[in-house]
């Protein structure tokens, strides 16, 4: 299998270096082929450099993969003319159509815990985020705004029928495979059908297709309450489905629950090719420094692993993606992975290392 490697900006080289060097070693402990990556440059460094965002032929190469992972892109003194961010991770999803966007909020033991209430240790849900429609349509990167001199601007928040039954499809499927597990198995379709008619017309396409999954758990939430709910009562919830920039704001929300961006892992998923990444930004006053938490970023390798294990119908890949998970897990359960961010004394290095060995312990 061949992933495209976009190590990207800030950050994104650390965890995306300590993502490989796990997912490379869970992979040889569970007896699974091994990767080839193709390494595309991208990114705000790469733009200020070249005055691209990612070099001749990316793009291409890119969809040529059986798999992309993306490391972080963005800085905050390089700009489009425009005055928006670098963002050539946009027009990937656009272009591959990469409609289902997985954000899994988990809550570890020792991670940070922002709400008192006990069951919050108990938080294991996801959100499932359309990431090609939407608001973010009319990202700045795909130049669909309708700009109007220097008085008003208009963006377009676009639904289609096509992608959106493919992204319910694909929610009750996965509040399946929870089910299968042990998880509740019910998918929330989270709107705002009360105010708009693209909204309305989303719930409706829920409805239709959640007669297909008749052992699938159904609700809904109007947005605006989802997020005081997040708060109120978060582990009453299991897969929520939604709009993009619903999504885009709440899965930061409900990573907030659970220890921060630290531990936010993401894929986002299309009919014949994925992208993997962690949701943090770049970070770059921490750069180079050591002390970023990778964990957001080896987590969304496991998404990975488990992608490539369906996509290749071989289920080491899937036995690799467990091997990190329990590696992560354990070892924050026994205080042995210790983030900076979370107040803790390892750095990047350091926090690779510990789950690199206990990864490797587990192959005897």
């Amino acid at each position: 299998m061949k992933v495209a490697l976009i190590k990207g900006d800030g950050i994104g080289v650390e965890v995306a270096e300590a993502t490989i060097a796990v997912v490379d070693a869970a992979i040889t402990v569970a007896g699974a082929p091994a990767l080839a990556y193709e390494e595309i440059r991208a990114g705000a460094g790469y733009f200020e450099e070249t005055g691209q965002d990612i070099e001749p032929g990316g793009e291409t190469r890119a969809g040529e993969s059986d798999a992309i992972f993306l490391g972080a892109i963005g800085l905050p003194t390089v700009r489009y003319s425009d005055g928006t961010e670098i963002s050539p991770h946009l027009r990937l999803r656009d272009i591959y159509g990469l409609y289902a966007g997985v954000r899994p909020i988990k809550a570890y033991p020792n991670a940070p815990q922002r709400l008192a209430d006990p069951r919050a240790a108990g938080i294991d849900m996801v959100i499932l985020r359309e990431s090609t429609e939407g608001l973010f349509y009319s990202a700045a990167v795909h130049k669909r705004a309708e700009i109007i001199g220097d008085s008003e601007v208009h963006d377009t928040l676009r639904i289609t029928r096509e992608t959106t039954e493919k992204l319910m499809r694909f929610g009750f499927r996965l509040a399946g495979k929870r089910k299968a597990r042990g998880k509740p198995g019910r998918l929330t379709c989270v709107d705002k059908a009360n105010v708009f008619a693209s909204m309305a017309f989303f719930r409706k396409i829920y409805d239709e297709i959640a007669v297909e999954y008749p052992d699938v758990e159904t609700g809904y939430c109007y947005v605006d309450a989802q997020a005081l709910n997040l708060i109120r009562n978060p582990w009453d919830y299991d897969v929520m489905v939604m709009e993009n920039m619903f999504g885009d704001i709440l899965s930061d929300l409900a990573g907030g629950l659970v220890g921060g961006m630290g531990m936010a892992a993401c894929a986002e998923i299309g009919d014949r090719i994925g992208l993997f990444q962690p949701a943090h930004g770049s970070a770059p006053d921490i750069m180079g420094q050591d002390r970023a938490n990778p964990l957001a970023a080896i987590l969304s390798g496991a998404l990975m692993l488990d992608y490539l294990a369906e996509k290749s119908g071989d289920s080491r890949f899937g036995d690799s993606a467990q091997r990190i998970e329990q590696a992560v897990e354990e070892g924050l359960a026994a205080n042995a992975v210790r983030p900076m961010e979370f107040g803790g004394d390892m750095g990047t290095r350091a926090v690779t290392a510990e789950v690199l060995a206990r990864i490797s312990a587990g192959k005897a």
